[in-house]
């Protein structure tokens, strides 16, 4: 009988794109793989370590793991581990924490550990790139590892320090990447990184390597994951012009007010910002922009705070994660003076969560009408649910429709609530 293995992941796409590629090398070993509340012999988690929260949602899935009935292996990996790994190390034999750099081990420590061996992580040596290309994943895109790392350093920010500093990949290998998972069926492909703007190997910048990718022959899309709003200029922009390149960026702008980016060591002003909003919008009108806010970071005024709403509220950005700042260990802002109080944390994330809200609604209300080219992504009770090129959620009518397929559809409404999915109709 085969193994079963359960995986959880949380935080970014890096961390995603990590779960799939192991899930598939499992799964293609004849492991079984499983939902993470049932029972299964390995309980994989792959944790974040981003803010408190994050902290917390990781310990909570580890100690849940670790308390499932029976002689389930407990491996534990991802940003958690590099940060909190002596902490997290108090406990039984039964769990293995493995850093970031070693994870592409988890496979032959795991296979080691049932023949009776001890396959130490560090023993192998560390590749952040040595991922096979996953045929069987969690999403219904492909995500495509093109950089690790990050050399900004910005006053809050803890990834360098889990993450290291910044690699690239080579583009022969993102390209024999590319070409294995169109060969498995995927007819989207998600670029990510930790920091992707600042791709560089051997002369090529990241204008260059998404050039390059979208000469692939093949009929699939091609889809950018979030990035820094620096790295970058109008070649990226206008390669937006290819149909293959789709409509959609999530640019982290993090506060609204330059002093705070100052302070934030930020590698852009607000008119930067701005200017790169200005130029895709006046190419593409409809450009769906969303974005990263940090609320709350030490010395943040009621006019830097304003300045936020401002902007958020003038560009429109359709989507918009807040995240009330934290503090990480070691890094420049825990020692910050003006630190701000929780609650004043809270009413300014549930502002900035508000004028979200109303920006969602305003931009999928603009969409009405269009015609769009929708990736199914799950088919249920005679409806199917899927992305189109805007990277908006569009739900439809279907007699016959599976997984995987893409439908071209007019969007014809849009339904209630806060997060509201466009309605749409089959075209032949």
């Amino acid at each position: 009988m085969s193994r079963k293995i359960a995986f959880k992941t949380l935080g970014c796409r890096l961390n995603q794109f990590e779960t799939d590629a192991l899930a598939s090398e499992f799964h293609n070993a004849g492991y079984q793989i499983v939902d993470f509340e049932g029972k299964a012999d390995v309980y994989v988690v792959n944790t974040c370590t981003v803010t408190k929260q994050s902290d917390k949602k990781s310990r909570n899935i580890i100690n849940h793991a670790a308390r499932k009935p029976g002689e389930g292996l407990v491996v534990v990996t991802g940003c958690m581990v590099n940060s909190q790994k002596d902490a997290l190390e108090n406990r039984d034999s039964s769990t293995y924490f493995v850093e970031n750099d070693r994870k592409t081990s988890i496979f032959p420590m795991v296979e080691a550990h049932y023949k009776g061996e001890i396959l130490h992580p560090n023993s192998l040596d560390p590749d952040v790139f040595d991922y096979k290309p996953a045929d069987t994943t969690f999403h219904t895109r492909s995500l495509i590892k093109i950089q690790d790392g990050c050399d900004n350093f910005c006053t809050f920010c803890i990834v360098p320090f889990v993450r290291g500093r910044a690699v690239s990949r080579p583009f022969e290998k993102i390209r024999e990447n590319i070409l294995q998972v169109l060969e498995f069926g995927f007819k989207e492909i998600v670029l990510t990184g930790v920091n992707i703007g600042r791709y560089d190997h051997e002369g090529m910048n990241f204008e260059l390597l998404v050039e390059k990718i979208l000469e692939i022959p093949g009929d699939f899309r091609v889809r950018i994951s979030s990035i820094e709003p620096d790295g970058y200029g109008d070649r990226f922009i206008e390669l937006f012009n290819n149909p293959k390149l789709l409509p959609h960026l999530h640019i982290c702008l993090q506060s609204g007010s330059d002093p705070v980016l100052l302070r934030m060591r930020r590698m852009y002003s607000l008119s930067e910002f701005r200017a790169i909003v200005d130029k895709v919008r006046s190419s593409h009108p409809d450009f769906n922009l969303t974005t990263d806010i940090i609320v709350g970071f030490p010395g943040e005024t009621e006019n830097d705070f304003k300045a936020t709403c401002d902007i958020v509220k003038d560009i429109g950005f359709s989507h918009i994660h807040t995240f009330k700042y934290s503090k990480r260990k070691g890094t420049r802002a825990e020692r910050m003076p003006g630190q701000i109080q929780e609650n004043l944390k809270n009413e300014r994330s549930e502002i900035i969560r508000l004028i979200g809200e109303k920006n969602k609604r305003k931009y999928r209300n603009s969409l009405i009408g269009q015609t769009q080219t929708v990736l199914v992504e799950k088919v249920l009770d005679g409806k199917a649910r899927g992305y189109g090129e805007y990277y908006v959620p569009i739900v439809f009518p279907v007699s016959s429709a599976s997984k995987n397929d893409t439908i071209t559809v007019r969007v014809t409404g849009i339904s209630d609530g806060d997060d509201p999915d466009l309605i749409g109709e089959m075209l032949p």
